[in-house]
């Protein structure tokens, strides 16, 4: 397979560090073919601001409307060498592994960035199919790829379980498994997280290098998320769940149709 590594750490010595370098290490021992954006290095720009769109104003318009300036600016091939070589790699790769540190429940603002500027509409977004439907959740301009977060929280595995105090993990990564990843149609494989990672020694980099090694062998056949479809009878027009669909439950575990990474049960369809 064709695999981009976006790497977003300050400090390529570090544990993250350290472990992408086992993960490229597996991945071309299995045969695959890698490549690898460390955004630090790159010092990729991560500011959304007019200077991404010199030339591509809106017709009688004298301010900037971000959305509609990114996708003529794409169309007409006027985005910025940085932002085009990146959506050209997503292009080439079958699979899109993004490593950063958790800080304050998020990605480091370096890779927040380069989903605002890289991710446009008209490329991985704001597509419509021959009826006409946006093509969102399930669908989209990164329809066919897997995507897999490979993060480390300072925190014990205890805190981000599914009573944890931090929020369970898959719970907390959701506005990028769904709200990114499966919005623009690529499966969201089960995270990968390293806890604990201040405290991490010698003996605990083995077996997180191990665990690491393990998860990147099954890249292929991993089951991704099994996230439900926009574009299927689940949501009504208003994108509402049926009511029929997991009756008297909310939040974000109602928009997976089968059980999560931890055994927690699939929900109970209605009968027809």
């Amino acid at each position: 397979m064709k695999i981009l590594w976006v790497f977003a750490h300050p400090e390529r010595r570090s544990l993250n560090g350290s472990l992408m370098e086992e993960g490229l290490g597996q991945l071309a021992e299995l045969g695959h073919e890698c490549r690898v954006s460390d955004l630090y290095a790159m010092d990729f720009k991560p500011v959304v601001d007019a200077a991404d769109f010199s030339g591509v104003g809106g017709e009688g318009c004298d301010r900037l409307f971000v959305g509609d300036a990114q996708e003529r600016a794409y169309r007409e091939q006027r985005l910025g060498d940085d932002v085009r070589g990146e959506q050209e790699k997503i292009e080439w790769a079958d699979v899109l592994v993004f490593h950063f540190p958790l800080w304050w429940f998020g990605p480091p603002a370096i890779l927040k960035g380069w989903f605002d500027r890289v991710l446009v509409q008209g490329f991985a977004f704001g597509l419509k199919d021959r009826q006409g439907r946006t093509r969102r959740y399930g669908d989209g301009g990164l329809v066919g790829k897997r995507a897999l977060i490979v993060t480390s929280v300072g925190a014990r595995e205890s805190g981000f379980g599914p009573r944890g105090i931090h929020g369970q993990a898959e719970e907390v990564l959701f506005p990028l498994l769904h709200g990114t990843f499966w919005y623009t149609g690529a499966a969201a494989l089960p995270p990968f997280v390293v806890y604990g990672a201040d405290r991490a020694g010698t003996g605990d980099f083995a077996r997180h290098a191990a665990d690491l090694r393990k998860r990147l062998a099954e890249l292929e056949t991993a089951e991704p998320i099994a996230y439900r479809h926009e574009n299927s009878a689940d949501y009504d027009d208003d994108l509402v769940l049926s009511p029929e669909l997991v009756p008297g439950r909310t939040g974000l575990g109602v928009h997976r149709a089968q059980p999560d990474a931890h055994g927690r049960p699939a929900p109970v369809e209605a009968e027809d």
